[in-house]
């Protein structure tokens, strides 16, 4: 057991140090609504790990990749099975856009109840007995702080949708959702590259692209992350204020 634990800490320590500024302070004259969920992020990250309280929350374990301003870098950087499935998508007439979300709540609903279980979880119960609730988020008046929802569309339908939270130097995906019926199709790979050439036309300050922890997920989860670059780092979290 002390051994399994001293190599843990080894491993823990030798994870590459990443230090993001969310530039809290540069949500100054931009709606409420940003300042407030900038400020939530960096309390998540920074309270006491509930499991391991001696570690902040999003010290250990993040994963991320890092983003130049040339979207080639990124697309060379992932694995070819990454490049394959998004190409076959493309090749099924998917398309990828930043959408209204309350414009595509029937779709929404359908695709988070395509499945009861996601991840080797079950999704709520819950989800399958209430309808979407419309989105109040207002919009944003910079490129330094935003939270976008897009969509792989096909046909005038939604199939895949995501939302991110961006805050000066950080993309973080906080959710992304395929329908279960076409998930074979590559539309969460397709989300993932697209919204990451996205960020790099619209978000020039971001420089990393983030999708939650490393460690806690399930290998297949793990796995996944990796085809896509995002690594497990050891986070430095500046609020910017």
């Amino acid at each position: 057991m002390f051994n399994r634990v001293t190599k843990l800490i080894s491993e823990l320590r030798a994870l590459p140090p990443l230090e993001v500024n969310l530039r809290y302070a540069e949500t100054a004259g931009n709606d409420p609504f940003f300042e407030r969920i900038v400020r939530q992020f960096y309390r998540d990250a920074m309270r006491r790990h509930p499991k391991f309280p001696l570690v902040r929350n999003y010290q250990y374990g993040v994963t991320a990749c890092h983003l130049t301003h040339d979207f080639n870098d990124y697309f060379k950087s992932i694995e070819s099975a990454a490049r394959r499935n998004y190409k076959k998508s493309l090749r099924l007439g998917y398309s990828f856009d930043r959408i209204d979300y309350n414009n595509h709540l029937d779709d929404i609903t359908a695709i988070l109840r395509s499945t009861r279980v996601r991840q080797g979880r079950p999704m709520p119960a819950a989800l399958f007995t209430r309808e979407t609730v419309a989105s109040n988020d207002p919009p944003s008046t910079s490129a330094l702080h935003d939270y976008p929802y897009f969509g792989i569309l096909r046909d005038g339908h939604l199939y895949a949708f995501a939302s991110c939270l961006i805050a000066g130097e950080l993309c973080s995906i906080e959710t992304i959702y395929g329908h279960a019926d076409h998930q074979a199709d590559g539309i969460v790979p397709m989300m993932i590259i697209d919204m990451a050439e996205w960020v790099i036309k619209h978000h020039p300050d971001v420089k990393y692209y983030s999708y939650g922890t490393y460690f806690g997920a399930t290998e297949t989860m793990q796995r996944f992350k990796r085809k896509f670059g995002f690594m497990p780092h050891r986070a430095r979290w500046i609020l910017g204020d």
